[in-house]
């Protein structure tokens, strides 16, 4: 098969920035919205184009009371204007598009997306080298806003296949969130500082979910962003340890008997080893080796259940795995062979079709695509795996499960096309999409208004705003709260 020979941002593991370490995989940055703007590059007005005609057919698609998308839009259109060289975009005149866009904000009803939102407009302040006091002077205080916004998100709110089993994943998630937010400006102190202690807060919510599928998938995150603002000893100073307290309850998994549900059969062996993966990342953060053979051997249980779930699954937990274990010092012990490795993973490429389901196999191929990325191995992305790829989505319309939730497969897709070179793929006209390029099929191919769609349809705003954020520069690669990490079980 050809290569396509992809311009990758990176040369291979050891070439990741932190944020790109911690924040490895497309489902943080997708999902939930953190960690967007990876791999920035040169300003390029072909992509703001882009950009800024797709938030255009989307306007033209879903209606202005979708504060969410708005939001969004006024986001990306400010990145674009501010990361532009040839634009005189002033202080004033940041300050005019920033009352909109907190507008926007403020205008989002449900709780757990408004402070999504105004995480994702402080992280990119931060990323941009904005100054915050556009946020917080004497007019108002927006991240105190966000802050306090996060006690009016009420559990089990989430209504999918997993009902009943969240409890408060989403209010620890939105924590996570505005607290990486608040570190990027140098606002952390306000975490602990005032009258309540929002970590410790915070903390006590992972025993207020229920499933160990999601406390240990949500509570990964929290506890890595806390080993990165520096406050460890909250996690594990005090009376309690609470990273053990997760792997306790991933381990009591079977007692507890609230396995997780995915809108495709997937095998009992993935919902196991997905958190506990996370849950790794999370210790290379702690710095902390010992938890590694807390009550049993973390790395061997892993590589069993690795081995177990099938070759397709496989192509989701490879990254999660890998990147794990580069941050904890393991990958060489663990995956001697990581060309023959990686080349397993990817022989996927052509057996696995993209457009079978939105899910187990929509995801496959932008998992294969990252994992060749961060391991350097562009000659395993081959043109006809891209051609399947951007050719995939009307395959999609096949159930009404898969059409309504087409945003999902598609975002990973423009995401991980943007980060190595490739997204003129999508936005190329094509025969398979008669004579419209992909972006503009799958955009006017949305439900009316959006609304079948729901918060699938937010996937593609943090896709397009994360394509947006990218264009800042690579000057302004990691802000100093990464920069100034350190993961200690590889030094």
């Amino acid at each position: 098969m050809t290569s396509a020979s992809p311009a990758l941002p990176v040369t291979g593991l050891d070439d990741l920035t932190t944020e790109s370490r911690m924040i490895a995989t497309p489902w943080s940055r997708m999902v939930r919205g953190i960690g967007l703007g990876q791999y920035p590059i040169g300003y390029d007005p072909v992509a703001a184009e882009r950009i800024r005609h797709t938030f255009g057919l989307l306007a033209a698609k879903v209606p202005p009371a979708n504060s969410y998308t708005l939001f969004s839009r006024l986001l990306a259109d400010l990145i674009l204007n501010v990361a532009n060289p040839a634009t005189d975009f002033s202080r004033v005149d940041v300050g005019s598009a920033v009352g909109s866009i907190v507008d926007a904000v403020r205008s989002e009803e449900n709780p757990y997306y408004r402070v999504t939102a105004g995480s994702i407009l402080m992280d990119a302040f931060a990323k941009l080298g904005l100054d915050h006091k556009l946020l917080v002077n004497e007019w108002m205080d927006f991240p105190a806003e966000i802050l306090a916004a996060t006690d009016q998100i009420r559990p089990d709110r989430i209504k999918d296949e997993n009902s009943g089993r969240h409890g408060d994943y989403e209010r620890l998630s939105a924590c996570t969130a505005v607290f990486l937010a608040l570190g990027q400006l140098g606002l952390a102190d306000r975490l602990v500082a005032g009258e309540r202690d929002h970590v410790r807060e915070a903390l006590d919510l992972l025993e207020r979910i229920p499933a160990p599928f999601f406390r240990g998938r949500g509570g990964s995150m929290l506890l890595s962003v806390l080993s990165l603002l520096g406050y460890d000893e909250y996690v594990s100073g005090g009376p309690r340890d609470y990273l053990k307290e997760v792997l306790d309850h991933l381990d009591r998994a079977d007692e507890v008997n609230l396995p997780p549900a995915f809108p495709q059969p997937m095998t009992e062996a993935f919902g196991t080893i997905y958190p506990l993966l996370t849950m790794l990342n999370a210790i290379a953060m702690s710095g902390r080796a010992e938890y590694l053979t807390y009550r049993k051997d973390r790395l061997a249980e892993a590589k069993e259940l690795l081995g177990r779930i099938d070759p397709v699954e496989r192509t989701h937990m490879a990254l999660y795995y890998l990147v794990a274990l580069h941050n904890l010092g393991r990958l060489a012990t663990e995956v001697p062979d990581l060309d023959a490795f990686v080349e397993d993973v990817l022989g996927q490429w052509e057996h696995a079709d993209p457009g079978a389901n939105f899910f187990r196999n929509g995801i496959a191929y932008p998992y294969m695509i990252e994992t060749a990325m961060v391991t350097g191995r562009p000659d395993l992305i081959t043109e006809r795996g891209l051609d399947r790829l951007v050719d995939s989505y009307p395959d999609l319309d096949r159930t009404e499960l898969d059409r309504t939730n087409r945003p999902y497969p598609f975002s990973y897709a423009l995401n991980m096309l943007g980060e190595i070179g490739e997204a003129d793929r999508l936005f190329a006209p094509s025969a398979r999409y008669g004579g419209r390029s992909a972006v503009a099929w799958v955009v006017d191919h949305l439900s009316d208004g959006g609304r079948a769609e729901g918060n699938r349809l937010y996937m593609l705003d943090h896709a397009l705003v994360s394509y947006a954020l990218r264009l800042r520069g690579p000057d302004r690669a990691e802000t100093e709260l990464f920069r100034s990490f350190r993961f200690r079980l590889t030094s």
